[in-house]
């Protein structure tokens, strides 16, 4: 009886740890569809990093986690935080009135052959607002011309966002760090 009780309350211990982890500091994530491509690919599983958005604001370039729906999160990279102003033109991100470089798009911007990846819009053409209000992100998937992001779905709330992303842990062949 006193084993049984032991291995009762290694179990608990366990599942307590466990929980508290997927509750407060990471959770697996699978990525649903082409939307982040070529940075993230349809069925790649990541660990969701919720510790940063306890302490800090979202930052520019960030992949973030956030919930869309009541049932469905998006993965979806932060372009432009509170304050902020946007535009594109001629293929070019403007974060207030600077040019901004997405070292991440190069790869689908060669295979465009010169067909604009992003079709030039401003924030307040998509959002109604000259700026990024306080409390909300502006965010794109990185497959600029198969995503439902901001340009559709409007600014995300902060407190939406579930956490950070950066490491793709499946399929194991594919082990990487993405920015």
């Amino acid at each position: 009886m006193k084993e049984l009780f032991s291995w009762v309350k290694a179990l608990v211990v366990a599942l307590v740890i466990a929980f508290i982890i997927r509750t407060f500091l990471f959770v697996p994530v699978i990525v649903d569809g082409e939307s982040m491509m070529p940075t993230l690919h349809n069925s790649d599983r990541m660990v969701v990093n919720k510790v940063p958005y306890y302490f800090n604001e979202p930052e520019r370039g960030d992949i973030v986690v956030f919930h869309a729906t009541e049932t469905r999160d998006y993965i979806k990279r932060v372009i432009a935080v509170p304050g902020d102003t946007l535009y594109y033109k001629d293929d070019m991100l403007y974060i207030n009135d600077k040019k901004v470089e997405e070292p991440y798009l190069k790869e689908f911007k060669a295979q465009m052959n010169g067909v604009p990846l992003t079709e030039d819009f401003t924030l307040e053409e998509r959002t109604g607002e000259t700026k990024v209000p306080a409390g909300k992100v502006f965010v794109m998937g990185d497959n600029r011309q198969n995503s439902k992001d901001s340009r559709d779905i409007g600014f995300v709330d902060e407190d939406q966002i579930v956490g950070t992303t950066n490491f793709v842990f499946y399929p194991f062949g594919d082990l990487r760090s993405v920015d």
